[in-house]
């Protein structure tokens, strides 16, 4: 019989971690994962289908209470983190340490560059460490980071706006085909649940019904992701997200200035050649990209649109923020980590 991999799940109680659990409860490869929980969180609920009733009668879904002694004694192989970026940032040093493998969905250790990170305001009690593992961590993308996932000890997971901008940027970045001198655009819009679970007043049904709002304008935690996946500068780049008035779902529209004049068949054929092997992306031929054709799937949808001039592009990226965006990128990272198919687990 096959090996079955034990995960387990820190944060299955927010709205990407719920989506994790439902995702892996069904993975083909894995054994019933952990599920727990922090002391004190939600009440105390003793199962997520306490928390979401749609649950009820679909299996075992016990919340337990975070030990590492608990994890130990299940045999946890890898550990994902659907727990907000300090919780991240002080258990991956201790789960490393014990031999756990970490999936991370937080921003804990996605950015490289000290100033990117800066925005997080992170208090490390072992600055020596921390620096190692923001050098070692394996930024989660896999259809830019295939082989490096597969060898990894900890892979950060990308944040939701961040994957539809890089997945629609990184085929020109590394072709050199942005003017960069020019910049580039970002419109980004997306459903509630990218807020979270956490109650604010913005996201009040009185604040975002028959609604629609920009936020952390100029300063937001994702465009340093963006920056460096791509390689440009904060100067080249214009990054604005908007709160949409429905649950899930992004749709970002780029603004590029080619480097040379292109046909719309090259610019389509960049994409095609880039992602040939990429399960999970789906290069439009005709019509544009919705959020209704990528909600609820794993796949980044792009469509592209040249002007006449040859040089001017429009890049249109949908993607579901819960699962590309955050789960279901999740599962792929573990799936290439063991050697599993891309696609399992995720269909």
């Amino acid at each position: 019989m096959a090996h079955e991999l034990q995960t387990a799940v820190l944060g299955a109680t927010g709205y990407s971690g719920f989506e994790l659990a439902r995702i892996l409860t069904r993975h083909p490869r894995l054994k019933a994962p952990l599920l727990l929980r922090r002391e004190g969180s939600e009440g105390g609920a003793a199962s997520l289908d306490e928390l979401y009733p749609h649950l009820m009668g679909q299996g075992a879904f016990a919340l337990e209470p975070f030990s590492w002694e608990r994890m130990s004694a299940a045999g946890v192989e890898l550990l994902f983190l659907a727990t907000p970026h300090e919780l991240s940032r002080e258990l991956v040093p201790e789960a490393l340490r014990r031999g756990l493998r970490v999936v991370d969905l937080s921003g804990a250790w996605r950015l490289k560059q000290a100033a990117n990170r800066a925005i997080y305001t992170f208090k490390d009690a072992d600055a020596t460490v921390a620096a190692e593992l923001d050098a070692e961590a394996v930024f989660g993308a896999p259809e830019l980071h295939r082989d490096e996932i597969a060898k990894a000890r900890l892979v950060a997971n990308p944040g939701c706006y961040a994957t539809s901008v890089i997945l629609a940027l990184a085929p020109l970045g590394r072709a050199g085909l942005i003017d960069q001198d020019h910049g580039v655009i970002c419109d980004a819009k997306s459903g509630v649940s990218g807020a979270g679970k956490t109650p604010t007043a913005k996201v009040h049904f009185c604040e975002v019904a028959d609604n629609l709002s920009a936020y952390s304008l100029l300063h937001h935690r994702h465009l340093g992701e963006i920056l460096e996946q791509v390689g440009l500068k904060e100067s080249q780049v214009q990054f604005t997200p908007h709160l949409l008035p429905i649950p899930r779902g992004i749709l970002s529209t780029i603004y590029v200035r080619l480097a040379r004049k292109m046909t719309a068949d090259e610019v389509t054929g960049v994409y095609r050649d880039f992602y040939c092997a990429a399960p999970w992306v789906r290069v439009y031929a005709n019509g544009v990209p919705q959020i209704q054709y990528s909600v609820n799937t794993n796949y980044c949808d792009l469509g592209v649109a040249l002007a006449a001039d040859g040089r001017r592009l429009i890049v249109i990226s949908c993607l579901d923020n819960l699962v590309k965006g955050a789960a279901g990128q999740a599962v792929q990272n573990m799936n290439v980590m063991y050697g599993y198919g891309e696609r399992e687990g995720l269909e």
